[in-house]
This record gives structure tokens, sequence and C-alpha cells, in this order.
């Protein structure tokens, strides 16, 4: 067995140590919550009567408590193409249930966003704190003490994150994700860049643009691009939180189905009385947390979670920051080329070997934490297999090596030699890159600042040929305490434009680019924001501005005297439509990109330590 990385073995340990205090406090918590028996035998005959007064053939197991209650939280709704198959899956599970002589009761539903119906919408500005909105909705439904286990139903960006900080918080109940899987492959995603392209340049209109994003999202199951939805899926895979495998099987299978069946199978044996028992909150550990990072190094990751994952620790007393990524980023291979980092999608790349290569190729090399508690039967060797059907019977079976290299490959023969997520800092803070699909010649780009306070005039003046040249475009007030922090994904193909045109372009941004990220240069999630006095508010149109993910530089090359004489002007006003207003409360308390953007987060942590 390949000893750990030293790298690894540093940063894991460094976690370790800075997240002492705050684990401690946490393994306390859910130890008293198994202690204090927070589950059915602790209601009184009323709280229960309620609890399974409408459980129809349930109600005489559930009263007698003497099998396994199962909590159901759906993220279900029929407008998300990836959480529509979920509709069915509650009925699925309670018969799977019923097969070990368990029950199981959806305990709630969770709010799920598709970033891609918000994106470049007022919408957009609910949707990184509908992620803190879905914690809250998991810990309301778990509240009910009914349950000695949970399943999760959650895919898409801000719903897993959601789901694990909620649950986290009664972290001594067992807890396993099941997805729902990728739609078949549509139109071709290179073909789908360039009608976009296009568009932005006026050569196609909105009729033909609408029939290419129809052809490429065109079905049930998750968008099949590689973006924040599918890098949920894949950490939870490295984290242990998935029954080996399920990330990527397409929905509608006998195979997606009897994954289904086996989660809610293995749910019973680990649940609080089963015979193995293994509580959420001891599964995601730092070691947990690390190998998340590295999954996300190893496949060319969404940035998102550059923001989620510190989230997720967070809830789980563990702290992390993005010098323990840059670090990690270093000495984790590329093994993975799924669009935007390459031209096949994620069917092509479970097709490949999928998860079970990555896993298997990343243990094999010492860059993966094998001994964490998974949800499966031993450690995380369990996931360098595929799950297959062999006379309907549901087993895993090894892949020996990648089914095609031009888009998975061995630790041996990476991508690159690291994980393309850059920290970039200097005089502006601190912020993230991910390079992955950007050609190395622009790596670093000098160029003068236009200032933006709303990306809406980005593309008024790149319609308007202000924007033919070299040029840093800043986009600011656009941090969590600003605005929520949309994604400023429909900037892409614009500044794709500028760059096919031959002009060195970066974004530079205190909000959110798109989670799959692409190739125009975005230093993003700059820390501090606008609003607030972050010294991005001190740019201006013309400043040069250095952005270099080479040597990790963030710099406006402006006097000193100069820039410590300017002030911070004034922020726009706060939205009011929408909704937009309601989450006034949210966008007050939220803390850094860096610790997670979360008001809860920060509110908790503030009464913890009083």
């Amino acid at each position: 067995m390949t000893d750990l990385h030293p790298v690894i073995a540093k940063v894991t340990e460094r976690i370790t140590e800075r997240s002492a205090a705050t684990r401690l406090k946490y393994l306390d918590l859910i130890e008293r919550g198994r202690d204090a028996g927070t589950n059915r035998a602790q209601l009184s005959c009323g709280n229960l009567a309620h609890g399974f007064a409408a459980s129809g053939e349930d109600k005489v197991v559930i009263r007698t408590g003497r099998a396994m209650n199962i909590g159901i939280i759906t993220a279900y709704n029929d407008m998300l193409s990836a959480h529509q198959p979920y509709g069915r899956y509650p009925e699925q599970i309670k018969i799977a249930a019923r097969e070990i002589g368990a029950t199981a009761q959806v305990a709630g539903g969770v709010p799920a966003m598709c970033d891609g119906v918000t994106q470049g919408q007022a919408g957009m500005d609910l949707s990184l704190f509908s992620r803190d909105t879905i914690a809250l909705s998991t810990a309301v439904s778990l509240s009910h003490a009914m349950f000695e286990g949970n399943l999760m139903l959650g895919i898409c960006d801000k719903i897993v994150p959601g789901l694990l900080i909620g649950a986290l918080r009664f972290g001594h109940l067992p807890t396993i994700l099941i997805p729902a899987g990728p739609m078949p492959s549509g139109l071709a995603n290179k073909e789908k860049v360039r009608i976009r392209q296009l568009y932005a340049e006026g050569k196609v209109g909105r009729e033909e643009l609408l029939e290419s994003e129809s052809a490429s999202y065109h079905g049930a199951g998750t968008c099949t691009f590689y973006g924040t939805a599918n890098s949920n899926q894949m950490m939870m895979e490295v984290m242990g939180l998935h029954m080996p495998g399920a990330a990527f099987v397409n929905p509608g299978t006998k195979l997606r189905s009897e994954l289904t069946r086996a989660a809610t199978h293995r749910i019973a044996d680990i649940g609080w009385d089963g015979n193995d028992y293994r509580p959420l909150g001891h599964c995601i550990d730092e070691k947990a947390i690390v190998n998340a990072i590295i999954g996300l190094m190893a496949t060319g990751g969404s940035t998102n979670h550059a923001i989620h994952l510190p989230a997720i620790a967070r809830a789980a007393g563990i702290h992390i920051d993005w010098t323990d990524f840059a670090e990690l980023s270093d000495v984790v291979p590329l093994l993975a080329r799924v669009y935007p980092n390459g031209s096949g999608d994620v069917n092509h790349f479970h097709a490949a070997g999928g998860m079970a290569v990555i896993i298997r190729e990343l243990l094999d090399a010492g860059l993966l934490h094998r001994d964490i508690m998974t949800v499966a039967r031993q450690d995380l060797t369990d996931y360098g297999k595929e799950p297959v059907l062999q006379d309907d019977a549901l087993v895993w079976q090894d892949v020996p090596a990648s089914r095609d290299e031009a888009m998975l490959r061995p630790a041996s023969n990476p991508f690159q030699a690291d994980g393309g997520m850059k920290l970039l800092q200097g005089n502006l803070g601190r912020c993230v890159m991910k390079v992955s699909a950007v050609d190395k010649e622009r790596w670093t780009i000098e160029a003068p600042a236009a200032i933006f306070h709303d990306q809406d005039d980005v593309l008024r003046a790149f319609k308007a040929g202000e924007l033919e040249r070299d040029v840093v475009v800043v986009v600011r007030f656009q941090g969590p305490r600003a605005n929520g922090m949309p994604e400023l994904h429909k900037l892409t193909p614009a500044l794709g434009v500028l760059q096919d045109r031959g002009f060195k372009v970066a974004l530079l941004t205190d909000g959110r680019m798109s989670g799959a990220s692409g190739k125009v240069p975005a230093a993003i999630h700059l820390s501090p924001e606008a609003l607030g006095g972050g010294p991005i508010g001190k740019l201006r149109d013309g400043d040069l501005v250095r952005v270099c993910a080479e040597s990790g530089q963030v710099e406006a090359l402006v006097d000193a005297a100069t820039w410590d004489a300017r002030d911070i002007p004034a922020a726009p006003p706060p939205p009011y439509d929408t909704g937009r207003e309601l989450f006034a409360l949210f966008r007050h308390n939220s803390d850094l990109a860096e610790q997670g953007a979360s008001p809860i987060l920060a509110a908790m942590d503030a009464e913890l330590a009083i």
C-alpha cells in the first residue's frame, strides 16, 4: 500500500490542529445527541401519535419502536430536470424499507433552485443563500426526532451543501445521499458554446439560441457538463457518502433503481440500532474534507466549492481555507478532462471508468485518505469499483484501467501535474482562479481595468464596442453582503468573444463566476468584498491590474500614495424586487467567501463563542 503523499499528510495535520477546539465541541454535540436518545424513545405518547398518524400500513411498526424509521429529506420539484426523478423515490424507498422490516417517512422538503434558470436574472441573488435556507429546512425536518437514520435526496449546486450543513447538526444520525443521475447526452458542448458566442455577437437570433439550449438541456436528470452539481456528486463519492459508484448512473434505469434500493437497505445496517453504526458526524471528519478538496483538483471540479466546502466543514467543527486548497492543488494531478475542461461530458466520463478509476488511481498513488468511515462496508477502497447488474443482481466490479484516455488518465500520465485551482493574493485581497481550461499563455493578464457595478452594464459596454481592447473587466459589489453573490455566468460568451478576437482579457470580481468556469481567466470570490471596504472598491477605470495564476498575484499597479488616498465609492442601492429584499438578514450577516459566506454559521459560531 502506497504511503500518503507528505503534503496531503501535512495539510490534513494542519487542519486537524487548527480545528481541534471546535471539532471537540462538535463531537461532544453529537455524542450528547446519541446519549440523550434524540429519537422516538424520548417522545411522549402525544408526540409519537402525531408522528405516525398518517403513516398507513407502516403505523403499527412505527408505533412499536422496534424497527428502524428512516427519515427522507427531499429536494424534489418537477421544474428542475435534475430533481424531477425524485418524485417517485419516497414510495420506492418505503417499499425497500419494508423488505427489511424497516419504515420510512418523508421528514421534510427543502427548496431547490436551478442556477440554469436564474442565471443572469434577479432570482440569482437568492441562489447562494438558498443553501443556508436548505440547511435550516433540513434542521427543521430532523427536529421531529422520529428517525434513526436519514436518506437525503438532492443533487444540485446549493442543495447538497445545504443538506449536509443541516444534517451535520444532527450528526449522531447515519446519513446516505441518494443521487438521481445525469440526463443522457444531448447537443455537443462545443456546439452549444459556439451558438452562445454567435448570439452574443448578434449573428444568430433568440430562436436559434433557444433551439440550441433545448437540445443541450433536454430531459430528466442533471445537466451533463461538469459544473457544481456534478462536482457535488463526485465529492459525495470521495467522501464515502453515496453507495459506491452511484454518482453518474442515468435516471430511469434498472441499475439506478437498484442503487436506491441498496442505499435504503444499507442505512438500516448503519443506523442507530444497526449492526454497523456509522453516524454522519464521524463520516465527515478532517480526512473526508481533505478528500473532497483532492477530488475537486483531480477532476477539475467547480470553483463554487471554494465557498461550499468551508461551510460544510465548519458545520462539522472543521476549519479550512484557500491556502489548504492551493497546497493540495499543487500536488494533485488532473486526471479527467470533462467539459468545460475538455470536450466530453459526465456520461462520457462515467463510461470511461468514472469515479471508480479516479478513486482507485488516487488511492494507489497515495493521494487520498483511504481510512475514512464511509457508508459502505469497509473503507474508501469500496469506491474504486463500479456497480453493475449481473442476472438482475447489484454487484460491484473492478475497472482495470481507463476505457478512454482522452477523457480519463492514470495518475502516472495525467493531463497536467496539478489540479488547476490557484490562490491569488495581493493588495486587492485574496481570490481563486480555476485554470484547468485556461491556456497557459493566458495565466497572466496585465491590462487596464474597466469598472462595473452590474453585469448587465458589462454586456451593454460589450455590445457598444467599448471593450474591444486588452482589458481586466472588474465587476464589484457582487459579494454575499452586497447582493447575495450571484453567478456571473452570462458574461462568459461576451468575454470569450473578446478573447477569440485576440485581446488579453480577464475577469476580476468579488462575486462568483460559473462553477464550471471556462477558457477566460477569472479571478473570483475576491475577499474582502467591496461592500464594507474591500480594496477592490478603490479601483478606477484605466488602472493597470495584474492577474497572474503563475505567481499567485492579484495586484492593482497603482502608486501607493495614490492608492492609500482613495475612497471606496458608495454601494448600489439594496435590491428591492423578486423577493431579494427578504434575504436582507442573510446579506447583512454573511461572512467572507473564504469562510463559506454563510450568515447562519457566522451567527452560530458567534453564539457558541459567548
